[in-house]
């Protein structure tokens, strides 16, 4: 049943002083409550913020978080524990650095480009002699890219080194030079892709940005980059997401980028506005339906039209009374023609819940203020100890339990209740590793797959704990013979 007026949640948009608004009033039409506005307005303001969002009673709080302040809200959301976060400060996770999109990338084994990362100085001099070139560097922590001024493309070692001695970038974070066609940004709304365009780089160039005169188009995204993408933003559960992708002259994809803040057209604002008022409302406000690939046609629009288009709403297909369909448009898509209507049903829009538990909690993993540099003239950090040091190309967020995906399915799969059509929308909804993240943190998160009740979700705990307690067990011994043999 849907939510009466005075049953809704109490909305409150984060604004912070001299920071772009993402949302306003006029991207929630028709939510008939007043929404609050909460201002951070930086310095010492914590405790004044929290105090307002108390006061005015707020229950969501709707906003993007800059990186530079992040941690104070990672600090803020602990003060509000009643409070959802739109997106979530998890979510925002990518927003702070390009770090942290490596970590979470390396976590959740999404391809990218091989990055190494170094906080020591010396050691990451060491490793500038003896790399090979190309590589690209970037300024990893910062508020923007800014169309691609904080990176670079470096072909020596002495130009590497000249580089940081200038820039004094840190960490240094580098990534392995590949060479692409374009970059693919798609914008995801509940995990659907929404909208995506190519960008080509100049002649003779490598940085597509359309500042650095890059060129963009919408036709023919293909398959493995919008799935990559829909993967990508359902490991970070985002309510909305947008990914850049390389899309490699080896025909591989790569994340490039990805985070809640992004530029985005006006009616894409209200688009997201109005898929979290029919989230939140419980069917009060209806979903909004956005087809697949309408980027095309939206796209064939004037750019310099298209930034000021509103309310752009579409029909949605329904069968005539025997089933037929009778357009005769189709796309090739994949390895064959597709009705384009066929495609909503294989990019479903998802009703992203809500976590109550800390994937990326700061005392873990703000490398940036843990390392941070002393002294810019010296470029020393604090002493590292070996066991705080940020481990450089591998994950070393990898979770005390795994399991191998064909291990996984068997364990769902010898729950009662959970056969191959349940394991298919599993793994469909959600990722191997957030499956993982599930099943250690929030198992009743899989009460919003039809047909899974309370009682499976006993039975999951029962084999999952039975699977933990070996693991660790194995794990012990191995160590045990590991010291025997030293």
């Amino acid at each position: 049943m849907s939510l009466k007026n005075k049953e809704l949640p109490k909305l409150g948009f984060l604004y912070l002083d001299y920071v772009l608004r993402f949302f306003d009033h006029s991207n929630f039409k028709g939510w008939p409550n007043k929404i609050e506005t909460v201002t951070y307005h930086w310095g010492n303001d914590k405790d004044r913020f929290i105090e307002e969002v108390k006061r005015k009673k707020i229950d969501v709080l709707i906003g993007n978080v800059p990186a530079t302040a992040y941690e104070t809200f990672r600090e803020i959301a602990r003060a509000l524990p009643n409070v959802r976060f739109i997106p979530s400060l998890d979510t925002q996770f990518s927003n702070k650095s390009k770090e942290n999109v490596t970590r979470f990338a390396w976590k959740y084994d999404l391809p990218i480009p091989k990055t190494y990362i170094y906080y020591n100085r010396k050691e990451g001099g060491k490793f500038l002699e003896k790399t090979s070139y190309p590589k690209i560097v970037k300024r990893s922590y910062g508020p923007s890219n800014y169309g691609g001024y904080f990176v670079h493309k470096v072909d020596s070692k002495e130009e590497a080194k000249e580089l940081f001695r200038t820039k004094k970038y840190h960490p240094m974070y580098l990534q392995d030079f590949v060479p692409m066609e374009a970059d693919i940004r798609v914008m995801l709304i509940g995990h659907k892709p929404i909208c995506a365009f190519w960008r080509r780089a100049p002649e003779g160039e490598w940085l597509t940005n359309t500042s650095q005169g890059g060129s963009m188009d919408y036709m023919d995204v293909p398959k493995s980059v919008l799935d990559l993408a829909v993967r990508t933003s359902k490991a970070a559960n985002a309510e909305y997401w947008a990914c850049d992708i390389a899309y490699g002259k080896d025909g591989k994809v790569r994340i490039l980028e990805c985070a809640t803040a992004f530029a985005a057209f006006p009616y894409i604002r209200d688009w997201i506005g109005q898929y979290i008022m029919w989230s939140l409302s419980k069917g009060r406000f209806r979903k909004p339906h956005i087809p697949m690939f309408n980027w095309e046609e939206l796209g064939k629009i004037s750019p310099d039209l298209l930034r000021t288009m509103r309310h752009i709403t579409f029909g949605q297909y329904n069968p005539s009374y025997d089933g037929a369909y009778f357009g005769k448009k189709k796309k090739m898509y994949g390895e064959g023609e597709v009705f384009l209507h066929e495609l909503d049903s294989a990019y479903k829009m998802y009703n992203v819940k809500e976590r109550t538990f800390e994937e990326w909690p700061s005392e873990k993993w703000n490398y940036q203020d843990r390392f941070a540099l002393k002294n810019l003239k010296s470029m020393k950090v604090p002493a590292l100890k070996k066991e705080d040091a940020p481990v450089i190309s591998e994950d070393e967020s990898t979770p005390a339990v795994e399991i191998s995906n064909d291990d996984l399915e068997t364990l769902l799969t010898s729950v009662k209740g959970i056969g191959d059509k349940k394991l298919k929308k599993l793994t469909n909804r959600f990722s191997h590793q957030a499956i993982v993240n599930i099943l250690e943190y929030e198992p009743k998160i899989l009460k919003d797959i039809k047909g899974i009740y309370d009682d499976t979700i006993e039975g999951l705990m029962e084999v999952w704990n039975g699977y933990k307690k070996a693991f660790l067990k194995e794990n012990d011994d191995k160590k045990k013979r590991d010291l025997t043999e030293s």
